[in-house]
């Protein structure tokens, strides 16, 4: 028989669980990828824990389960976001005042999906469901459905684990997230056990060090297996400039951008041939018209070498002349016949209400492209996600569903974010994008992090941040599909759908005897 825990006064149990859910708070943002370059990854399958057992003491109802979940989340934000104070600058023009409201709104959006998240592992526990039934579900449901302008998976804290974030050929982030947060089921039928709430969590201890076998072991078949592929693939020497100027600066002078950015990819010639060279986005600002094919010799000059590149591109179809962020294509003739015009527009930055626009002075005025087709270099397809349309996994599987690219090229421009965890966060999600999609991804940004991912999610080359610099390495064009590029975000639907049965009675038994 499980033993009872003390007795602990009404006020002194209430401050315990919510300081444990604030201190799951702290231990999810620190073991997420991107604090100061790289996260403290185990903490990242520890960190529920504490939420969960906030829940369990409390035996909370929804409402008190929500709280404590807008705790975790609300200390989650605090230690974890603070990058975004960077956008006050350069995004707002100084404005302090605005850039706390926006914030603290962020903060308030960020932490409700955290409520949602605790409240539902409240309900599923108080009708007497199983802890990793209750706690696995809402994790990936909420992760899947909530929007947000920045999105975040549990799961990118393994992007540096090889052999574990293989898992996200078969399920996307969403179950690498699901494997994350199995590590935080085991830490809490341990705890509970410490504490005599339950007996020897043997099932819970099986299930959680079974997860970790196989996953290792289907990622070292599967780095087997793409190795194989790679080593006959078509190989293309790629290189990308990184020149590091600021956001505003770029705008400032777009000439003397574009002077750079001839300069340094003269340098990278010197250094040897290319296939392909690749500039960030934006770096020609002063708009090509279109439609293609058009010339592009004034843009690459004496540059014998084709030019992938961000513009912002003026066309009138049939309407309105409209400019958009765009990435466009230099074929070796000197001519481009492809563009793609970013679909996902950043709210307040690349699209705002005009009677909003006095309080953004910095943000841009783009038409929003319908169509995801590919850029052509020869018979080779490159699908161009521009800047956060690589943070979502379903966009860039929809891109590669309609493109059958060989290579991915994100282009972005990272400098909103300075020295912070902003690009390092984006780093990490085109190294699970490169393993979703069994593609090597060329990101290149305009001041870092800048990077060449191969198919397994393993760093090539990458640059610094805030550096001045040229990289260059060799890709491999893939073909095929994965299971997660077929099916899509199954783990989500399946999560939905346990989440949906957790209205359905099924013989309630009191959490003391669970």
């Amino acid at each position: 028989m499980p033993r009872r825990e003390p007795a602990v006064a009404g006020g002194g149990r209430t401050i315990r669980s919510f300081a444990l859910a604030a201190a799951g708070g702290v231990l999810y943002a620190l073991g997420f990828v991107g604090w100061h370059g790289a996260g403290v990854w185990p903490l990242a399958l520890v960190a529920l824990a504490p939420l969960w057992q906030a829940i369990e003491e409390r035996k909370a109802g929804i409402a008190r389960a929500a709280l404590l979940g807008f705790t975790f989340g609300t200390v989650a934000h605090a230690v974890g976001f603070r990058w975004l104070w960077r956008l006050v600058d350069v995004f707002l023009g100084g404005d302090a005042l605005l850039g706390a409201a926006l914030w603290l709104a962020h903060s308030c959006w960020f932490a409700s999906s955290c409520a949602v998240h605790a409240a539902l592992y409240g309900v599923a526990r108080r009708r007497g469901w199983p802890v990793v039934l209750s706690a696995l579900p809402p994790v990936v449901a909420v992760e899947w459905l909530w929007p947000s302008l920045f999105p975040v998976y549990l799961g990118s804290a393994l992007a540096e684990r090889t052999h574990w974030i293989q898992l996200a050929d078969l399920g996307g982030p969403l179950l690498a997230s699901a494997f994350a947060a199995l590590g935080s089921v085991a830490v809490l039928e341990t705890w509970r056990w410490g504490r005599g709430a339950r007996g020897a969590p043997v099932a819970p201890w099986l299930v959680a060090a079974s997860a970790a076998g196989l996953a290792a072991g289907y990622g070292a078949l599967r780095i087997q297996a793409i190795e194989r592929d790679l080593s006959t693939a078509t190989p293309l020497r790629v290189g990308i400039v990184q020149a590091n100027l600021g956001t505003l600066e770029k705008r400032a002078d777009p000439a003397q951008v574009h002077r750079l950015h001839l300069e340094q990819t003269r340098a990278l010639l010197a250094e040897g041939p290319l296939d392909l060279a690749v500039w960030p986005e934006t770096v020609y600002s002063r708009g090509l018209q279109g439609p293609p094919p058009i010339s592009g010799l004034l843009i690459r000059e004496d540059l014998r070498v084709p030019l992938l590149f961000g513009g912002a591109s003026v066309r009138a179809e049939g309407g309105p002349r409209r400019r958009y962020n765009s990435a466009l294509l230099i074929g070796a003739d000197g001519v481009i016949r492809d563009v793609y015009d970013k679909n996902r527009l950043v709210p307040f930055a690349e699209r705002v209400a005009a009677p909003l626009a006095r309080w953004f002075p910095h943000a841009q005025e783009f038409g929003a492209g319908e169509g995801t087709p590919p850029l052509r270099l020869g018979p080779w397809r490159i699908s161009t996600p521009i800047c956060s349309e690589s943070l979502y996994p379903g966009f860039v599987r929809r891109m590669g569903a309609a493109a059958r690219p060989h290579l991915l090229v994100g282009l972005s421009n990272d400098g909103w974010f300075g020295d912070s965890a902003a690009p390092w966060l984006h780093l990490a999600a085109a190294r699970l994008r490169a393993v979703e999609q069994r593609r090597y991804f060329v990101h290149a940004t305009n001041s870092g992090v800048s990077a060449v991912v191969d198919p397994l999610g393993r760093l090539v080359a990458r640059s610094g941040l805030l550096t001045r610099e040229n990289l260059a390495a060799e890709v491999r064009l893939l073909e095929g599909e994965t299971l997660y590029a077929r099916l899509g975000d199954w783990p989500g639907w399946l999560a939905v759908l346990v989440c949906g049965l957790y209205r359905v009675r099924t013989g309630r038994k009191a959490l003391r005897n669970t």
